[in-house]
This record gives C-alpha cells, sequence and structure tokens, in this order.
C-alpha cells in the first residue's frame, strides 16, 4: 500500500479513536450472538445476514430519497419496471417487455400475478398511480425532474401501460432504472395520501414499513442502529437464500473490520484503502473491489460570497492535486477525475482537459478577485473517513495562500438537510449515477431547477448551462447528444463550481463465510443470491 503524503496531527487523533472503537467492538457483543453466527455460517439457506454500513438510512420511502444508503437498502424490497445485470444493461423487472410504438410512446408489458407484500396486485393501474406520485407537486419528491418529461401513463389493460412524454427522450429506459421509479404498493400510497391530509409530512408513512414487490420484505428500523429485512417467500420469481437481512449502522471504520473478523458481521462496506491488506491476510475474509461510477468531489455555494466570483472557485480548483489524492488518500483505489461524468456514463468526454495544478496561477487569480491576502472559510463534511482526510487536506493547501478553513463534521441526516438549504459555503460529498447517462448526473448537480434537495447543492446558475442540458435532453441522436455534453463539460471546466476528485472504487469486506455477493456500479448491494457457506 502507498504511504499516506498527506496526514496531519489530526488524522492521527482520528485513526487513534477508530482504533480504540476497534479494540472495544467485539468485547461487547454477548456471546450468544457469536455462537448464532456460527450456526448461520454452517447452513447452505436460511441465516441472518449482517451487513454493517457506515451510514444510516435518511428515510425509507425510496421515491422521496436522495441518498445511496437509503437506496443500497431499498433495492432489496421495491422493484422498478426495468433493472441493471452486472454487466450494466438495461434488462426487464417488473416489465417483462418493452417497445417504442412512436417517438413519443413507450409500451411496456407487464409481469403477471406479482402481488405486493400486503397482497396488492401489480398492475398497469398501480404503475400509473406511482408516477402519479412521483411528480405530485405536493409529494415534491426530490428527483421528480428524471421523470418530468412524462406527459401521460396509459392504461391499456391491466398489464399493459404506455408512457407518453412531452418529446423524445433516449434516456427514459436509463431514468427508469433509478431507485426512484419503483414501485409502492398502491394501499401505501394512499395511507400516505391520508397521512398528509392529517398534517404529516409526505413520505412519512411511507417510510414508516416501504411495501413493494421485492425480495426481502421490511420487517424494523431502528434509527441509527439498524434496519431489517425479512425474505418474503411469496416472491414472484426465485426467491433469496438468507431469512433476514441486518443493515447495522457502524460508523466507526475499525469497528466494522473488527465485526468482520470476528464473524459479527459478513459484509461490511466501505472499507477503507488502508485496511485493504489487513483483511485480505486475516484468513477471515476478502476484499471485493467494483469500479463505480460516481463522483466525488468538493463543491461551492456559488450563491455565497467569495464563491459567486469564478475566480476563486477556478483558484481552489488548480490549488487541489486529483491525482495527489487519489494516491495519498484513496491508495490508487478508483480513479481521479478529470470533470464531472466517470468515463463509464453515456456522455462523457475527454476532449476539454481539466483546470492545470498551478499554485502561482491560483494566487494570481486570487489577486484579481480581490482575495490576495485571503479570507476565512469553512468546509463541511459527514463522517465519511477519506472525506475527512479530504477536508484536512484542503485546509493545508489553502492555508498556502492565506485561505484559512474551518473543518465541521456532521451526522449524515443533517448533513444532508443543511446543505439542500444552502446554509454552507464549501462541503465535500458525492454523487452516484445508477441511470448510466449524462443527463441524470448534468441535470441533477447543476441544471439551475434542481437547486438545493434536488441535487443542485453548489446552487450554481448558468442559462448556457441549463440551456445545453434541456436541449440535449430532446436530442434523440446520440452522436449530437455527445456534442452538446461535451459543450456542458467545457462550460463546467471552467466554471469551476466544483472540484472534481475521483470516481469511486467500492471496497466491500466480505466474510469467508459467504458466497453470491456482488454490488453495482452504483453502489447498491445485490444480496439476492447471497447465502452461507
Amino acid at each position: 500500500m502507498h504511504n499516506k503524503k498527506f496526514l496531519v496531527t489530526a488524522l492521527f487523533a482520528i485513526f487513534a479513536l477508530v482504533l480504540a472503537a476497534c479494540s472495544g467492538g467485539s468485547d461487547d457483543q454477548p456471546a450468544k450472538e457469536n455462537e448464532e453466527g456460527q450456526e448461520q455460517s454452517e447452513g447452505k439457506e436460511g441465516g441472518d445476514l449482517v451487513v454493517a454500513v457506515l451510514s444510516d438510512a435518511a428515510t425509507l420511502d425510496p421515491q422521496t430519497a436522495t441518498d445511496v444508503p437509503t437506496a443500497a437498502v431499498l433495492v432489496n424490497v421495491v422493484e422498478g419496471l426495468v433493472t441493471k445485470d452486472e454487466n450494466d444493461e438495461i434488462v426487464p423487472a417488473l416489465a417483462k417487455s418493452w417497445e417504442n410504438i412512436d417517438d413519443l410512446t413507450w409500451e411496456f408489458k407487464l409481469q403477471e400475478g406479482v402481488k405486493f407484500h400486503d397482497g396488492e396486485d401489480f398492475t398497469a393501474e398501480v404503475v400509473k398511480k406511482n408516477f402519479e406520485r412521483i411528480l405530485d407537486p405536493e409529494v415534491a419528491a426530490p428527483r421528480a425532474f428524471l421523470f418530468e418529461v412524462i406527459e401521460e401513463v396509459k392504461v391499456i389493460d391491466d398489464h399493459t401501460v404506455q408512457i407518453i412524454t412531452e418529446y423524445p427522450f433516449a434516456p427514459l429506459l436509463a431514468h427508469l432504472n433509478h431507485p426512484v421509479g419503483v414501485m409502492l404498493s398502491p394501499a401505501l400510497i394512499e395511507a400516505d395520501y391520508e397521512g398528509m391530509k392529517a398534517g404529516r409530512q409526505p413520505g412519512a408513512v411511507v417510510a414508516e414499513g416501504p411495501i413493494g414487490t421485492g425480495m426481502f420484505k421490511f420487517k424494523s428500523w431502528n434509527p441509527d442502529d439498524a434496519i431489517v429485512l425479512e425474505r418474503n417467500d411469496d416472491y414472484w420469481q426465485e426467491g433469496a437464500n438468507v431469512d433476514t437481512i441486518t443493515f447495522k449502522v457502524v460508523p466507526e471504520s475499525g469497528t466494522r473490520v473488527a465485526e468482520l473478523e470476528t464473524g459479527y458481521a459478513h459484509l461490511i462496506e466501505p472499507v477503507q484503502p488502508s485496511e485493504v491488506t489487513g483483511i485480505e491476510t486475516s484468513g477471515k475474509g476478502t476484499v471485493d473491489v467494483t469500479d463505480g461510477n460516481s463522483l466525488s468531489y468538493v463543491a461551492f455555494n456559488t450563491e455565497k460570497a467569495p464563491f459567486d466570483n469564478p475566480k476563486v472557485r477556478q483558484a481552489i480548483s488548480m490549488l487541489i492535486n486529483t491525482d495527489e489524492i487519489l494516491t495519498g488518500i484513496y491508495d490508487d483505489y478508483g480513479q481521479a477525475a478529470k470533470g464531472p461524468l466517470a468515463p463509464s456514463v453515456f456522455g462523457y468526454s475527454d476532449k476539454y482537459p481539466p483546470l492545470a495544478h498551478d499554485i502561482e496561477k491560483a494566487k494570481q487569480l486570487l489577486e484579481e478577485a480581490g482575495l490576495g491576502d485571503g479570507f476565512k472559510t469553512s468546509i463541511w463534511t459527514n463522517d465519511n473517513p477519506q472525506r475527512i482526510e479530504t477536508a484536512v487536506l484542503l485546509q493545508q493547501k489553502l492555508k498556502e495562500v492565506n485561505i484559512d478553513v474551518e473543518i465541521e463534521q456532521m451526522e449524515w441526516g443533517t448533513y444532508l438537510d443543511k446543505t439542500a438549504n444552502g446554509e454552507h459555503e464549501m462541503f465535500i460529498l458525492g454523487l452516484s449515477n445508477p441511470v448510466g447517462d449524462a443527463d441524470y448526473f448534468l441535470t441533477q448537480l447543476f441544471h439551475s431547477k434542481n437547486k438545493g434537495a434536488s441535487g443542485n447543492r453548489s446552487f450554481y446558475d448558468n442559462p448556457e448551462v441549463d440551456r445545453l442540458l434541456d436541449e440535449a435532453r430532446q436530442e434523440i441522436d446520440e452522436a449530437k447528444r455527445i456534442e452538446l455534453y461535451e459543450e456542458v463539460q467545457k462550460v463546467l471546466i471552467e466554471d469551476a463550481p466544483m472540484v472534481y476528485v475521483y470516481h469511486q472504487a467500492y471496497l466491500t469486506g466480505v466474510s469467508n463465510d459467504i458466497e453470491g455477493y456482488w454490488i453495482n456500479s452504483s453502489g447498491h448491494y445485490m444480496l439476492k443470491d447471497v447465502k452461507f457457506k
């Protein structure tokens, strides 16, 4: 493993705490749990699969969720019309087939005999009801923009539905794969609307017990502790192997590793790059490395001075060497970002190079912005250790040009709420791309209509970018779409609403007691085929 080049005293203190937590975590586990874990590992089917994760879900309403921890759990409970296989190809799910009737009309033939966990039938009317909820302004689903092009969901018969769009929309199938575009029980949807009439927040009833058609059913949620799912024995396809899945919130990375090595957890995610060798040589597990199409970034609130000045944003971008971050913090797992899109995403282009690492040019830009003597600011992050390291590195780099940066770390849910409200100055975050298309990624992060919770937490507003994105999503010709996205990327590199840092590789610790696990390119756990050896 590469030596860390940027660690400072503060980080050693953090890791000391992590190690302390590691040594204490396993001692606190009751012997009975260990005995049960041993019993699980001996059987081929059944048992409780324990997944130790960094962060709890923010909500359990998939249609109003915006975060990966939520989607990673609910992908096992709810299903959409389509999904992606291990090759990242769109394949049937609740829709068994589809075709373009004309430029504006997609017709889907639905699976028959499918029931929700509450016994409700899955039909074309249910599809219509779900999309109406996603697009309902009263529900205010943050990712509704994914489907705003839909003008009508037309029921043809019980198992045939047409989706009619406002204009030809090439990414529709890709968008249908997004975790927001899943089907909920119609009875649950009605109950949630009744809750809204009684003064409850949209999604509050759904979050108490999501009901889908998936291979697992929701059982319980103890916030900041654990989410438990149980096998759906009436699943419409071949079912899962394990009886239950427990998503256990374990914020300390060292403790997650200890639980894997002592048998108290069977999957842990994320694994820190520095922990890979230890796990691989422990004899207790291996580390699965899967390239993702996400982006980790350092972003600016472009509505707040001095970050409303592009020269300031460009200067800070030039102070950061992303290759250095990749090696020093991520141990070369993943790849340094050259722009907002990962190479695996449709619309990616390397035609325009990123802003070069140039300290002298950065100083010049700050002088031109009237900030040659520096200024004070803050950077926010959640409790992800790598993001903390990035924040510390950034603090050190900016100090070289007299920019005094205060680091503030906060709990995941609070972090999402506050950045959605625009309370921040700088922040570190990431975004996965389950769609695999530039439209989803760029529209969410940079279109002015999506400021705040919908994804544009930089509060970036550029009419030229808006125009190009709107034009690209209406363009059917793939070559022309790529050209438009090239222009968008050129503007975004030059205007620098964020520092494009890193395309993540997902590192999962996998116990030697299980088999059949994989994680998709969006960071969602695929647990249907997991079983104990």
